[in-house]
């Protein structure tokens, strides 16, 4: 909730949008229609939502010019994308702030390591040797970057994080609370006896900027080279990214997926959630993956995919209709069988007569 009121001209302006109604109403808190009360602005842009807008009791909605506005005892900001205008009024208004300055005196860091003045590190973090903090980061409560871990500029590391030794993050990361970045990679190797022997994981990650990556991530180091996160990425909570994985440019990947190792994914992928990639497969630009699929083998064309192992989409449905079918199809062969065995009883009766 903010603190000052807004001026729904002013939210207006913000966002193109032209206002029906009241221009001085203020407004203090966003809100969904259902859950919205006085002094709240909410927001509307999905068909199915659309009989919320009589019952809301927002004072504002953000509505597409695409709905009537029913009610004339509310005002309204029309604009073409009200989800996008909602998220533009919550970044300048809304948005929380991290309200921490300067560096905790519980704060470890080694004499080797260089921090920017303008960075913020809160308590108990443990920054190690040879490590770089950029300007305008931010390094929460109890999280430890291990030696030469480099953090870039703008950046914002949430409590709890844990950053391997030798990772590198980009401008403008933002990871969330819990996650590891730099785990070893699952590498073993079977000995003559069928005992296991770790093999070391002596790489590292590297987070290109404008990635954000969610809570509770594991992010595997290399075996040898690099685990590749590239610029633009978003990552949701409780995903696996396996050693010398690659993800592209502007990809998603969504709760509970895993990818395993040595796995390549072209830009602007998408996993939707808790879909498996096997290892040293590549997946090629702009391929989507729906959700509980599993990829068994390279994807080289654009597109979506869906099913155990992933098929493309059409055929899948078709799959999918097919074995919805099958019981049916059981049953009529069952009558089949049934009539042809009556038929041959019948036939057999008549070959005894004639003999």
């Amino acid at each position: 909730m903010s603190s000052m009121k807004i001026k729904l001209q002013e939210a207006a302006d913000l966002v193109g949008g032209v206002v029906f109604g009241n221009p001085d109403l203020e407004f203090f808190n966003v809100a969904k229609l259902e859950d919205a009360n006085f002094g709240d602005l909410s927001f509307l842009y999905l068909d199915k939502y659309e009989h919320q807008l009589l019952t809301t009791k927002a004072s504002a909605v953000l509505i597409s010019p695409k709905f009537k506005k029913v009610r004339d005892d509310i005002s309204y900001i029309e604009v073409k994308e009200p989800n996008s205008a909602l998220n533009i009024i919550i970044k300048k208004y809304f948005d929380p702030k991290i309200n921490l300055k300067g560096i905790d005196p519980t704060a470890s860091i080694h004499k080797n390591a260089t921090v920017d003045e303008s960075a913020v590190i809160g308590k108990n973090v443990v920054i190690s040797s040879g490590c770089k903090i950029g300007k305008n980061s931010y390094i929460l409560h109890n999280s430890v970057l291990m030696d030469n871990v480099e953090v870039g500029d703008n950046c914002i590391i949430y409590s709890n994080v844990s950053i391997r030794e030798n990772c590198k993050i980009g401008n403008n990361v933002i990871i969330h609370s819990n996650t590891c970045i730099g785990s070893d990679g699952f590498g073993f190797i079977p000995n003559e006896k069928g005992e296991y022997i770790k093999v070391p994981q002596i790489g590292n990650v590297v987070i290109e900027d404008d990635v954000e990556i969610g809570s509770n991530v594991s992010v595997d180091r290399a075996a040898l080279g690099s685990t590749i996160i590239k610029k633009g990425t978003k990552i949701d909570n409780l995903v696996q990214i396996a050693h010398n994985v690659s993800i592209g440019e502007n990809s998603i990947l969504i709760a509970q997926s895993g990818i395993a190792g040595s796995t390549k994914l072209g830009k602007n992928c998408i996993l939707a959630g808790q879909v498996g990639v096997t290892g040293h497969i590549e997946l090629a630009d702009n391929v989507m993956i729906t959700a509980q699929s599993g990829v068994s083998k390279s994807i080289d064309k654009a597109g979506k995919y869906r099913g155990s192992p992933a098929l493309p989409l059409n055929e899948a449905l078709r799959q999918e209709a097919s074995i919805r079918i099958i019981p049916s199809l059981q049953e009529k062969i069952k009558k089949l069988e049934e009539k042809i065995a009556f038929l041959e009883n019948k036939f057999s009766d008549l070959s005894k007569k004639e003999n």
